[in-house]
């Protein structure tokens, strides 16, 4: 699969929520967890399961950036 999103974080899922049509996907990378919203069909399309190796794809418009 190739995809133009530049920034692709490839972890693994440690965590597969589902709720009546949402589910909440947490993948670790690197240490950081990162938790995606998508369609339960999605999940059961994907067969995503905790333990599996997966990317993280963020595509968006405007990229914030915060220091302390």
């Amino acid at each position: 699969m190739k995809i133009s999103a530049r920034n692709r974080l490839k972890g693994r899922i440690v965590e597969v929520k589902k709720g009546t049509t949402t589910a909440h996907v947490k993948v670790d990378i690197g240490g950081q967890t990162i938790t995606a919203a998508i369609t339960k069909e999605s999940v059961e399309e994907l067969k995503l399961s905790p333990g599996q190796p997966a990317y993280a794809v963020i595509k968006a418009s405007d990229v914030m950036i915060g220091i302390d």
